[in-house]
């Protein structure tokens, strides 16, 4: 099984440690991205459509952990985080979808725009068709575990597991305070098997840093 580290990126990026380690290719397309040590921030917090693209080979069982860590932004009621995974292309610019992928995205929404997404604190998983064509799959409402919510614990890095089989189609989500317990579920038959080069991590009206488990 490969295992994948994926904001590999936020290593330290003096250029001959950079060209050392051959870290990813990858790309800012929106918001106001930068290292700080070894953290990635997306510093835009009204910023609605911030990505950054990077360049994973992905076929058949991938594992993804990163540690994403709240910054502020969610004071007006509205703030998401989530990434796009075996997307086929990438878009330099905002965009809405993420060429061909799949996007598992946490959201807080005090007042959600459509009746589909949970009011409050939710998880949804799309696919994305193209650039500007993203269906919802599922949403998941996520407000038992509010409570959760403290500043205490915001401000601690969250440490993040997903694991996806291309071959499959199944996706596993694991349960940050409880590594043997994971939400799983199967993407579209007609999208089986399926290859990707590129994953996404993005973030809609919140500021947020991301990085490596401790």
């Amino acid at each position: 099984m490969k295992k994948l580290l994926v904001v590999m990126v936020a290593a330290v990026l003096s250029v001959p440690v950079f060209a050392q380690v051959q870290l990813p290719e990858y790309h800012f397309a929106s918001g106001s991205w930068s290292f700080v040590g070894p953290r990635l921030f997306q510093n835009d917090q009204k910023a609605p459509l911030a990505k950054v693209n990077i360049k994973i080979p992905q076929s058949g069982p991938m594992v993804y952990v990163f540690n994403a860590k709240y910054e502020s932004g969610a004071e007006d009621g509205h703030a998401g985080f989530g990434i796009h995974l075996f997307a086929d292309k990438a878009y330099p610019k905002a965009s809405w979808g993420s060429g061909k992928s799949y996007l598992l995205w946490l959201n807080y929404d005090e007042k959600p725009l459509s009746k589909a997404i949970p009011k409050g604190f939710s998880a949804e998983v799309y696919r994305s068709v193209n650039n500007s064509r993203m269906d919802l799959v599922q949403a998941v409402d996520l407000n038992r575990y509010a409570y959760l919510l403290t500043p205490e614990n915001l401000a601690k890095p969250i440490t993040l597991k997903l694991w996806m089989d291309g071959n499959t189609g199944e996706v596993r989500v694991y349960d940050p305070t409880d590594p043997t317990y994971y939400y799983y579920f199967n993407i579209d038959k007609k999208d089986v098997p399926m290859k990707g080069s590129w994953i996404a991590l993005r973030t809609n009206s919140v500021k947020m840093s991301f990085g490596l488990p401790q």
